[in-house]
């Protein structure tokens, strides 16, 4: 039987606090009735005998010392789940908002989800095309992998993430599905409405499962968002065999919202005030991506976080880098000049990549073309430096080819439309085009088999103006 209590010990920030309770459990979702009649939601974050915090979803303005009744539930926070989840659109806490009703439940799952058993873990191998060169020739995107994006305050990380969404696709297996969950978290109403616009107007949004967390929404729900987002896709990849896509942005408003939840419970804040339990925080989410033995489907995440100042140093940035397969980093400078999407190449990899590309996944020469143009990229930049001192009328004949090949690289292979969708061949067909301009004694990285298939001048001219 479930006990009321009634009155409340301590009110601070989000939280409250009550005394004197028994047989409750950490996570556990309690029912809070106002005066006036309505009801929040909370759940126990902290247990000091039988002293109990917990956090208020909807906030604490309007609440009662002496009157609020609370109820436990005896269960943590849930999501109703069933394939109709797709195409809707709910709030961070994981309520409908589109107007279309409640979701007709199968099952209701924990949204804090369960531990992966490594020894369940399948190593990922094939991959995702995103129709974005940059990713899928130089740090191609592989199914079950969290890959995440460091981008920077003001830079198209959102433009970007609308268009991975529209273009990510799968080879079609064994009539497997393909769908994408996408969790915004701290976004303004401007950038949400972009969101669903975007999603609409290219007919996506059947395939997507959108979770909205706005700005001036609780940021208590900010910390909801990844896990509900997470849970949907599980359910989706573990028990209806789809390969689903997790995008999730930004991860840097997260990790704030955390920071703002452990200062309000008195915790000692570690770097930069952020709480200690930061890594294995993050790593509670992104662990959540992989293949499993036995299920036909996977989750691949990607997180998008800004990084503060710049700074890849900063904690969000270090410890996401830590805990996932790789980063794509966006540059300030190439998008300055008008470069989309600005994929800085030399710092982004994907660690995954090598099991999950060439013959019988994308082409035989995939390899091979990523690293000749992480290679040939990589002289451009000493190229650069070198002319930025002695001048550029002064530089040897193939340092001037590297300059002219750096130039043609960012200008065709880097920066393609919003709505360019490439294929995996065309995307590999352009890379050798582009090494094809530079003297055949500089490509060291291709084997003389590769070299002599696709290595040909005559196809760089309609990139040469």
């Amino acid at each position: 039987m479930a006990i009321k209590y009634v009155g409340l010990s301590e009110i601070n920030g989000p939280l409250v606090v009550l005394d004197k309770v028994k047989n409750i459990g950490f996570d556990e979702i309690a029912k809070i009735k106002l005066d006036n009649g309505g009801e929040r939601l909370a759940r126990v974050v902290q247990i000091d005998g039988e002293r109990a915090v917990l956090q208020v979803f909807e906030g604490t303005k309007g609440l009662s010392l002496t009157n609020t009744e609370v109820k436990f539930e005896g269960k943590p926070m849930e999501l109703p789940l069933s394939t109709e989840i797709l195409g809707r659109i709910f709030n961070g806490a994981g309520k409908p908002i589109d107007g279309l009703g409640d979701i007709y439940a199968d099952k209701s799952a924990d949204i804090n989800g369960k531990p992966l058993n490594p020894v369940s873990r399948v190593y990922p191998r094939n991959y995702i095309n995103t129709g974005i060169s940059s990713i899928d020739a130089l740090t191609t995107l592989i199914r079950g992998q969290k890959l995440p994006i460091f981008s920077g305050s003001g830079l198209s990380h959102n433009k970007l993430a609308v268009q991975i969404v529209r273009q990510a696709k799968i080879a079609e297996e064994s009539g497997q599905g393909f769908a994408i969950v996408f969790g915004a978290m701290g976004v303004k109403n401007d950038v949400a409405d972009y969101f669903k616009r975007s999603f609409e107007e290219t007919g996506v949004l059947q395939k997507v499962v959108m979770f909205l967390n706005l700005s001036n929404d609780p940021i208590i729900e900010r910390t909801l968002t990844p896990r509900c987002a997470l849970t949907a896709a599980e359910y989706l990849a573990f028990e209806h065999n789809m390969h689903i896509l997790v995008i999730l942005t930004d991860m840097t408003s997260y990790a704030e919202a955390l920071r703002e939840f452990s200062s309000s419970k008195g915790e000692i804040p570690g770097r930069k005030g952020y709480p200690g339990y930061l890594y294995s925080d993050l790593a509670s989410l992104y662990e959540r991506a992989g293949v499993i033995e036995g299920a036909s489907g996977s989750v691949t995440q990607i997180p998008i976080l800004t990084m503060p100042n710049d700074d890849i140093t900063h904690p969000i940035p270090d410890l996401t880098g830590y805990i996932t397969e790789g980063q794509i980093v966006l540059d300030r400078n190439l998008d300055a000049t008008g470069i989309y999407p600005p994929v800085s190449v030399l710092p982004s990899l994907s660690r995954l990549m090598k099991d999950g590309i060439g013959e019988g996944y994308t082409r035989e020469d995939h390899s091979a073309v990523s690293n000749q143009l992480f290679a040939s990229y990589a002289r451009v930049q000493d190229a650069r430096a070198l002319a930025s001192v002695i001048g550029e009328e002064e530089l040897a004949p193939n340092d001037k080819a590297f300059i002219k090949f750096g130039v043609l690289f960012e200008k065709y292979f880097l920066k393609q439309d919003f709505t360019d969708n490439r294929s995996i061949e065309e995307t590999l067909d352009l890379g050798w085009a582009l090494l094809s301009t530079l003297p055949i004694t500089e490509l060291d990285r291709v084997d003389e088999e590769h070299l002599k298939k696709y290595y040909d001048p005559s196809k760089a001219h309609d990139y040469i103006k």
